[in-house]
């Protein structure tokens, strides 16, 4: 079942991104979806759960009440074809900066081909303007990382330090510097961040993906993943070219 609540108190995506955290942990909730504009969450449970279950939930800056409640419908062809164009409309902002990634990578290395060099101007480029977009909005980004991120649930601070990170990880790929040590580290941190994205697609749970931080309301999808695959793969690859 779904039902809609007002929610009072929010402010900015960081107070989105703590209530989506706070509801979705409450047990029986399946998904949550938080509207900053309306100031409304959608929230989908098993079986019904009182308000006053969610209020304690929440931290006490938050009030939540319920507006309306929406019964499960069945779902036509024409219902899930119309989902699935509004998923790739949400995904377009993705599509068009992995295509401008790869476009400049490409550029970079077109007159004196070089496979390996071309990956690393990739996995600079694509450290860089991903960490560009979370720092944007560095106060939310944590909290919204941290609902999928098992390092970010388990250590608050990582949320913080993670688009420096990549910062960090781009200047070395696109400096040469250290490439082995930025290739371990690009294994590590990405490959963490896969194991909590999988296990988000597996539960079908519905939450903001923060890839492009929380500026841009993305969707966790398979997307995702293939976006961390496709990295996890070219550093796996340098590796047994250096």
């Amino acid at each position: 079942m779904k039902h809609t609540y007002n929610i009072v108190g929010m402010t900015c995506n960081g107070c989105k991104a703590s209530v989506e955290k706070h509801l979705i942990e409450v047990e029986g909730v399946n998904a949550v979806t938080v509207d900053l504009e309306s100031a409304q969450a959608e929230i989908t449970m098993q079986s019904h759960i009182s308000t006053e279950r969610f209020q304690e939930a929440l931290p006490e800056k938050y009030k939540i009440s319920e507006t309306v409640e929406k019964p499960e419908q069945n779902v036509f062809a024409s219902t899930e074809d119309s989902a699935e164009a509004s998923k790739l409309q949400q995904l377009q902002p993705l599509f068009i900066i992995f295509g401008y990634l790869l476009l400049a990578s490409i550029l970079l290395n077109y007159r004196d081909w070089d496979i390996s060099a071309f990956m690393m101007d990739f996995m600079g480029l694509f450290f860089i303007v991903f960490s560009f977009f979370k720092i944007l909005d560095l106060k939310g980004f944590p909290s919204s990382f941290s609902m999928y991120d098992p390092l970010a649930k388990a250590i608050p601070a990582y949320g913080w330090v993670y688009p420096f990170i990549e910062t960090a990880l781009g200047i070395l790929f696109l400096m040469r510097l250290h490439i082995d040590i930025a290739l371990i580290a690009t294994l590590v941190v990405l490959g963490i961040t896969t194991i909590g994205v999988t296990r988000t697609l597996l539960s079908k749970s519905k939450i903001q993906c923060a890839c492009l931080g929380t500026a841009l309301k993305l969707p966790m999808t398979e997307a995702t993943f293939i976006e961390n695959t496709i990295m996890i793969v070219m550093a796996i690859a340098m590796l047994f070219m250096i």
